[in-house]
């Protein structure tokens, strides 16, 4: 009975997102479900929008009402800080989330004060440049969260939410984009008028995202990643690094669930012969990042190169290809991996630049003799250097060296 009680509570609370999303007003729903909502937990939030999601309400939706939502939510959440150890991997997400914060409002004072005369609009740009680039380098921030927590969620079953959350990432990226390109050299009379509305959004936006992901993503993460899976992430965090500071380790570091198997014997491969540990160190010093995408889709290898250029963490090991690229470019990879399945394509290659590299990206079919579709293969490579080659140089043709 207690049981049938619950999924009717539940079914009223997601009756009332759908009336949400057909313009009802929020404080007078509240109002009528206050009894109802008393004891919602962030986890049956979080379940409810992806119920709502897999009933085909678009992720735009979900997004643009999400704001909403966490106001119908808001007095059962009850905004309690969630309480963890300072290793745990949410508590430094939740200080980043606090030093991001005070970044982006001391932005937006600092371009407020930039219409002033001489020495002090000259000082509040310098120091909106400064905060600008730590915004920028709260990069991290985003990149831990989508490449390691948000595939932890998804393992237990909460795909929804962090791809909503994913979108406002590249929202927050665009803006903070826009803002160093503004703040490139000294904006005047429009270009600070426009800088100050960027200003104001890049401040808005984040304190609406960091509002969901402390109250309802955070403590929906808490619940149900395992325990002794914390651990890991908190490795893979470190791996990764920090962003506003940097965190204290623990003082016991707590014990990675499981462990490192011991590799024996060979691979036969068409050619040779090699032992694990040989393929695994030969697949790292190639000089390219690839990565191996099955025909399910799950992503099932990459290679760890010294300076790989596109993060890849292992908690994507075991997550759907279409899950780790932003929603604006799920489509393209869906198309790439379709014709690939299909056999009408034998590649797909982009090139973009990024800081000083130019990267070229290809996606290759991997099929088995008889010409089964056996998953995708990518492979990413700074070309800027091979660009600059010239002439020839042959093996001898090295300078020798002083002995």
């Amino acid at each position: 009975m207690g049981e049938v009680l619950g999924e009717e509570r539940l079914n009223r609370v997601k009756e009332a997102l759908r009336r949400l999303h057909a313009g009802e007003d929020v404080a007078e729903l509240r109002a009528e479900l206050r009894e109802v909502l008393a004891s919602l937990e962030p986890t049956e939030i979080a379940r409810l929008e992806q119920a709502l999601a897999q009933e085909g309400i678009s992720r735009q939706e979900l997004q643009r009402l999400c704001d909403v939502h966490l106001e119908l939510f808001r007095e059962s959440l009850g905004g309690h800080r969630l309480d963890v150890p300072a290793w745990h991997p949410l508590h430094i997400l939740l200080e980043e989330h606090d030093r991001i914060l005070d970044y982006a409002q001391a932005l937006r004072t600092a371009v407020e004060a930039m219409g002033g005369k001489d020495d002090q609009g000259d000082d509040a740009y310098r120091q909106a440049k400064e905060v600008a680039e730590h915004l920028l380098a709260a990069e991290s921030h985003l990149v831990r969260e989508e490449n390691i927590l948000f595939p932890q969620l998804e393992r237990q079953g909460i795909t929804e939410p962090p791809a909503v959350m994913w979108m406002e990432h590249d929202q927050l990226r665009a803006i903070k984009r826009a803002i160093r390109d503004l703040l490139a050299t000294e904006p005047e009379g429009p270009r600070l008028e426009t800088l100050l509305e960027q200003a104001t959004a890049l401040a808005e936006t984040y304190s609406s995202h960091i509002d969901k992901e402390n109250n309802i993503l955070y403590p929906t993460a808490l619940r149900v990643i395992p325990e002794e899976a914390w651990a890991g992430i908190r490795a893979e965090f470190d791996g990764l690094g920090y962003c506003c500071f940097t965190p204290e380790p623990p003082a016991a570091p707590p014990s990675v669930e499981g462990h490192t198997p011991q590799a024996y014997g060979t691979v036969t491969v068409g050619t040779g012969h090699l032992s694990p540990t040989e393929l695994s160190a030969l697949l790292n010093a190639l000089p390219v990042d690839i990565t191996f995408v099955d025909a399910q889709d799950t992503v099932r290898y990459f290679n760890e190169t010294a300076d790989r250029i596109f993060v890849r963490t292992p908690s994507v090991i075991g997550r759907k290809v279409q899950q780790c690229h932003p929603q604006k470019s799920v489509h393209v990879v869906q198309k790439i991996v379709e014709e690939f399945r299909s056999g009408t394509r034998d590649v797909a290659e982009f090139w973009i630049p990024l800081n000083e590299k130019l990267v070229h990206i290809r996606y290759f079919p991997v099929r088995s003799p008889d010409g089964a579709y056996l998953g995708t293969l990518e492979v990413t490579q700074d070309v800027a250097p091979l660009k600059e080659i010239e002439g020839e140089r042959r093996l001898l043709d090295e300078p020798e060296r002083n002995g």
